[in-house]
C-alpha cells in the first residue's frame, strides 16, 4: 500500500514550481503523519530550519513549545503535531527579515496533506500570512485583533503572533497576550493531546 506521505513529499520535491529550491540544494521542511490531532501553521522555515531540515529549530521555536505546554518530544512527533508552513522552503532575505511565503504554495499542498489528516481538531495559525489564508474576510483589520478575538475561531482554528524574539515589544504592549490567550491556548491543546 502507498504512503500518502511519501507521495506527497515526492511530489513536492519535483514540482517545477521548487525548481529553483531544488537548485539551491533545499528540501521540503515540514512534518505531517496520519494521527495527527493538531496542526500548526507558520509562515515558512528559517534559514537555520531549512538547514537543519527541523522546523521551528530556533529561539521561536522554544517559546511556541512553552506556549503549548508541550515537551520537544511531543511537538516534533507528526502522530501528534503536524508542523506545516505556508511555503515549505526558506524564501530568502528581505529587506525587513525573511521575504514572505509565495502565493499559491499553501493552496496546492495544505489540501492535499490534511485530507491524510482526519484526526485534526485544532489548526494554529501562527502570523498573518496563515490567518488571511485559513480566516479569510473573518480576521480582524489587524493581527493584534484577530489574536485578540481568538475565541471567535475556535473550536477549529487558535489564530497567534509569531513567538519571535523579536516580538517582545509587540507582547510588553499586549501583556492581555501572556495572561489571557496562553492560558486558554495551553487549556485547548492539553483538552486534544490528552484524549
Amino acid at each position: 500500500m502507498t504512503d500518502p506521505f511519501a507521495e506527497i513529499y515526492a511530489d513536492i520535491t519535483s514540482d517545477p514550481m521548487n525548481s529553483d529550491m531544488a537548485d539551491k540544494g533545499y528540501a521540503p521542511v515540514y512534518t505531517a503523519g496520519a494521527g495527527a490531532k493538531i496542526v500548526i501553521v507558520g509562515q515558512a522555515p528559517g534559514a537555520k530550519a531549512q538547514m537543519s531540515m527541523k522546523p521551528w529549530n530556533d529561539a521561536s521555536g522554544r517559546l511556541l513549545r512553552q506556549w503549548l505546554g508541550v515537551s520537544e518530544e511531543q511537538f516534533y512527533d507528526p502522530n501528534l503535531i503536524a508542523l506545516i508552513p505556508m511555503d515549505f522552503f526558506f524564501p530568502g532575505k528581505g529587506v525587513h527579515g525573511d521575504l514572505p511565503p509565495r502565493k499559491g504554495f499553501a493552496e496546492k499542498w495544505h489540501p492535499r496533506l490534511l485530507e491524510h489528516m482526519p484526526n485534526v481538531e485544532l489548526i494554529l495559525l501562527v502570523g498573518a500570512y496563515a490567518q488571511k489564508y485559513y480566516l479569510g474576510s473573518t480576521t480582524k483589520y489587524n493581527l493584534t485583533e484577530t489574536v485578540r478575538a481568538f475565541d471567535e475561531y475556535l473550536p477549529r482554528y487558535f489564530p497567534l503572533v509569531h513567538p519571535s524574539p523579536l516580538n517582545f515589544r509587540w507582547r510588553a504592549k499586549n501583556a492581555w497576550f501572556d495572561s489571557e490567550v496562553v492560558p486558554k491556548l495551553h487549556e485547548r491543546v492539553w483538552a486534544i493531546l490528552e484524549k
